[in-house]
């Protein structure tokens, strides 16, 4: 059975494939593969590695022998799901392998604004410490969360593990309604208006585009601060560059992007916005997290050659 693995490069360093190898099935491994291609590279391929390349209706259409797509990752958009089901594709993704990863991610994007903590650094650094007339400066603002309130926007195991954490510190957490209101939970309008912080663990669906914008922020506290370690999509970033230039919020910390890699004139990557933290998509990057994925990949393809497969996505 041949298979391929269109970007494995993504998986970055300190990985081996050995375990994938050891499934029985003659692989090819691309370190990344454009757009253009990714038809003649899937040609013939019965099981399908992608971590983020694009597997279209129009693509999958071309695809006669694919009887397996693995997505490298636990969010799925990248690959038309129907389409692959009308076909008897089988689509399995790889879940919740990177929760410690990415909480312990939008932990450290928190405790980072609350305590100006790359103001400080970058001062120190720059000299301003060592030009001082005291033993210290307090020149940024620096918040206590113990006795905040924290509004998580997606209340499955990530959400409900950074609030775990936050409620260690003290923290009052508040939780957004689904489109299925449920005991315990507050429209959206009322977690955005009341929360100190604002932590999004959604997966980016029609739904969810663009959840949050101007009218949103908006809502939200002039000294509050959004999170974003789902998907960039999630937000309407012009709208956030905006809203931390104006002083709508106090900061945010942001992960992901709608556009990866970013192209240069991208909203959130110009100059003169302040309060921001950006990061190139490293959430789920942990050495211990990538090793879960590979496991759990290898788990999905022995799963499927049995006959049983697991981790299945059906629209």
């Amino acid at each position: 059975m041949k298979a391929v693995f269109l970007d494995a490069k993504t998986l970055g360093e300190g990985i081996s494939f050995a375990l994938l190898q050891e499934a029985g099935v003659q692989w090819k491994f691309f370190d990344e593969t454009k757009p253009e291609e990714t038809e003649e590279r899937i040609k013939g391929a019965e099981i399908i590695v992608t971590n983020k390349v694009v597997l279209t209706r129009e693509i999958l259409k071309n695809s006669g022998q694919l009887k397996l797509l693995c997505v490298a990752a636990t969010g799925y958009n990248n690959v038309d799901v129907a389409a692959a089901n009308e076909r008897g594709i089988l689509v399995c993704n790889v879940p919740a392998y990177s929760t410690a990863s990415v909480v312990q991610l939008t932990i450290a994007f928190i405790f980072a604004l609350a305590t100006s903590l790359i103001s400080y650094t970058e001062a120190a650094k720059e000299g301003r410490w060592q030009r001082s007339s005291l033993f210290c400066f307090l020149d940024y603002p620096i918040i206590e969360l113990e006795g905040k309130k924290l509004g998580i926007i997606g209340y499955g195991q990530l959400g409900k593990q950074v609030a775990h954490f936050m409620q260690g510190m003290g923290m009052e957490i508040l939780i957004a309604q689904s489109r299925t209101p449920s005991a315990g939970t507050l429209p959206l309008e009322e977690v955005l208006a009341r929360s100190d912080v604002v932590s999004l663990h959604v997966p980016l669906t029609k739904q969810t585009h663009h959840l949050i914008q101007r009218k949103e922020l908006l809502e939200m506290k002039r000294s509050s601060f959004l999170i974003n370690t789902a998907r960039g999509g999630i937000v309407n970033e012009k709208d956030l560059a905006d809203a931390l230039r104006e002083g709508l919020i106090a900061g945010a910390g942001v992960d992901v992007l709608s556009q990866e890699p970013p192209p240069a004139d991208h909203p959130l990557l110009q100059p003169g916005i302040p309060h921001l933290l950006l990061t190139p998509h490293i959430g789920w990057g942990s050495l211990e997290s990538r090793r879960r994925l590979l496991e759990t990949l290898k788990s999905n393809i022995d799963s499927f050659l049995k006959g049983t497969p697991i981790n299945l996505v059906i629209k």
